[in-house]
C-alpha cells in the first residue's frame, strides 16, 4: 500500500480518497457539473471513478487527492495529478463538487498540487486539459498563470485545449 501524502492550505485539505468520499463523488458525477468529465454518470459508473482515482496512486506514485474544507470537514471536490496511458504529459486537474465554485477552492487546491509536482516529485512542466466551454476551468487555468499550448485528442471525451503551466523557476520567481 502506498502512503498518499496529505496537503493543506489555509482552507483545505488535500488527502487521500476513501470510500466515506462515494457519496459526494457520485452526487457530483450524477449532475450536469460531470458534463465536461465525461458525466452525467451512474452510481455504479461513479464507483469505478473513485477506484480509478484510488488506483491511479497505487499505480502511479501520484494523483488527485480529495479536497476537503477544513471548516467543514466536508468534501468539496477531486484536484491533482494525472496521467494515464495515452496522455501525452502529466495533468493538473480539477473537479469541484456542486455549491463549491467560484470560491477560489480550485485555484487553492491546483497551487498546492502544482507544487507538490514541482517541489516533491522533481516535475519541470505540467499541463492542463480543458474542455471548450468550461469556462470556469478556464478561468483556473489562467489564474493559476497556464497559458493556451495547442490541442489534444483525449480519448474519452474528445478534442481539449492544453493548457502549459509555468516551469517552477516561473512560479518561485
Amino acid at each position: 500500500m502506498i502512503a498518499i501524502p496529505t496537503l493543506t492550505t489555509d482552507r483545505l485539505t488535500l488527502r487521500a480518497p476513501h470510500i466515506d468520499d462515494f457519496d459526494a463523488l457520485a452526487a457530483f458525477y450524477a449532475s450536469p457539473r460531470a458534463s465536461f468529465v465525461g458525466g452525467p454518470l451512474t452510481a455504479e459508473l461513479s464507483w469505478r471513478v473513485l477506484a480509478q482515482e484510488a488506483g491511479h496512486w497505487l499505480l502511479r506514485g501520484f494523483g488527485r487527492w480529495v479536497v476537503e474544507h477544513r471548516a467543514s470537514g466536508a468534501p468539496i471536490g477531486i484536484v491533482g495529478l494525472w496521467f494515464p496511458a495515452g496522455f501525452p504529459e502529466h495533468e493538473l486537474g480539477w473537479d469541484l463538487f456542486e455549491g463549491h465554485e467560484g470560491q477560489g477552492y480550485a485555484t487553492e487546491a491546483a497551487h498546492a498540487a502544482r507544487s507538490y509536482a514541482y517541489d516533491m516529485l522533481g516535475w519541470t512542466t505540467l499541463i492542463s486539459l480543458v474542455a471548450d466551454g468550461n469556462d470556469a476551468s478556464t478561468r483556473v487555468a489562467r489564474r493559476l498563470g497556464a497559458r493556451p499550448d495547442g490541442r489534444f485528442t483525449y480519448e474519452r471525451f474528445g478534442d481539449m485545449a492544453v493548457w502549459r503551466h509555468p516551469a517552477p523557476s516561473e512560479v518561485a520567481a
